[in-house]
């Protein structure tokens, strides 16, 4: 019986590698121009971690966590997510105390759910996120979203949509919280089981359901945005604001909510409106956690953050036919010849490579004929020939393979001639 992976995994071969190590790559790079730095957390977390920064009642928790026990006793948990975990890294290193403030941090990290496996959702997904914390100024929130949606617009994408809602500081959830309480009760026996344990533990969380989104009381229910303060008017008011002076369309959706219970005021999502990505068309999803810090034992510090996942990222350059730019041809190939020149090719390979040069050689023990197919799979620029009659001479037969030109090239100026070549010159 042959072993596979898990349900809800896969594994990403070589080639498909290299197209995460762009994206990757084209995220870092503008994390850093946002002033942005990198965080690593452990894979896995107490969970009380996830219970108190998550929240007992949203479906992560109940539902979805790898939770096991230690040799010693200690109940651990895969994480799920990245807020709670870089959010208690914060507190148990004491970054609130650092002097440079707010402390701006990005990570690719993978997470864990338990949760039916279908096209854009696994049980071992990828994850990039960036997480704030040390301000409460609206105009964070903006430079977040801008963060992510110029991220996406780097790599291409075009069709997206970004909605965003309020959901108000503390005195104005209570307010709505009242008003959907009330709202819902009447018709409590008609909803799904699980709404019917939100309407008592976290009732904002009933607009959030996917079985009872079509139900009628759903369309008439109290807006948030009806129960906003001035404060908290005026807090979204500049977010949509500094959104517009960034030339940033979103559209504002009274029934967002997101599924964990640490969100406060500004909360967003980016989706893919592409033809052909599917049903789940949610691409990166975050919000303002204001209270999170102060949950985990650390002081009263706001925080904003959100989470992307990595593989619905090529699932939407895949359906806008946008094709990752991959650099799959091999500088050098290095051919030797007979038994004598295994040594001195194991050693001009390692100087090519101690100069900066990507190359490979034969291991097979292929004849001159397989080596050289070996090198067109590869797609090698440059092709060294070394036979017992070279290492006579301290050369080596240097073949151009777009021209087929062929030089030879002493041994000592090879690394100098290789790079002189493959930067598209010639030898003076």
């Amino acid at each position: 019986m042959s072993l596979k992976a898990p349900r809800g995994t896969v594994d990403i071969l070589p080639k498909d590698a290299r197209k995460w190590q762009y994206v990757e790559s084209k995220i870092k790079s503008i994390c850093e121009r946002f002033h942005f730095e990198e965080i690593r957390t452990p894979l896995f977390e107490h969970t009380e971690v996830f219970q108190r920064g998550v929240g007992d009642s949203t479906d992560i928790v109940q539902k979805e966590m790898y939770t096991f026990e230690d040799r010693g006793g200690r109940s651990l948990t895969l994480r799920p997510e990245g807020t709670a975990a870089v959010s208690r890294a914060y507190v148990e290193n004491k970054l609130f105390g650092e002097p440079n403030q707010p402390v701006k941090l990005f990570y690719f990290a993978q997470m864990f759910r338990y949760e039916r496996p279908q096209k854009g959702r696994m049980r071992q997904l990828n994850q990039f996120g960036v997480e704030v914390l040390g301000s409460a100024d609206p105009a964070i929130d903006a430079e977040v979203i801008d963060l992510a949606m110029t991220s996406y617009r780097a790599l291409g994408l075009k069709s997206l949509k970004l909605v965003i809602n309020s959901l108000g500081d503390k005195e104005s959830r209570d307010n709505h919280r009242r008003a959907l309480v009330e709202h819902f009760t009447p018709h409590k026996e008609e909803l799904c089981a699980d709404c019917q344990l939100r309407l008592t533990q976290n009732p904002l969380r009933v607009l959030d359901c996917k079985k009872d989104k079509d139900h009628p009381a759903m369309k008439t229910a109290p807006s948030i945005l009806d129960y906003l303060n001035e404060e908290s008017k005026e807090y979204f008011a500049k977010v949509k604001d500094y959104l517009t002076a960034m030339d940033i369309e979103y559209v504002v959706d009274p029934n967002l909510v997101r599924g964990l219970d640490y969100y406060n005021h500004t909360a967003f999502e980016i989706m893919s409106e592409a033809e052909g990505f599917g049903a789940i068309t949610t691409l990166a999803g975050g919000g303002r956690y204001n209270g999170l810090i102060e949950e985990l034992g650390g002081p009263n510090t706001p925080g904003i953050g959100f989470g992307m996942g990595l593989e619905r990222l090529l699932m939407a350059l895949e359906a806008e036919n946008i094709e990752i730019p991959i650099q799959d041809r091999l500088d050098c190939f290095l051919v030797a010849l007979g038994d004598e020149t295994e040594r001195e090719a194991v050693r001009i390979v390692h100087e090519l490579r101690a100069n900066g040069i990507q190359v490979d050689k034969d291991y097979q023990d292929r004849k001159m004929k397989g080596q050289f197919k070996a090198a067109d799979r590869y797609k090698a620029k440059l092709v060294l020939i070394l036979g017992e009659e070279e290492i006579k001479k301290q050369v080596v037969m240097l073949k151009q393979m777009d021209t087929g030109e062929q030089v030879e090239v002493p041994l000592a100026q090879l690394a100098e001639t290789v790079q002189v070549k493959l930067q598209g010159g010639s030898e003076k």
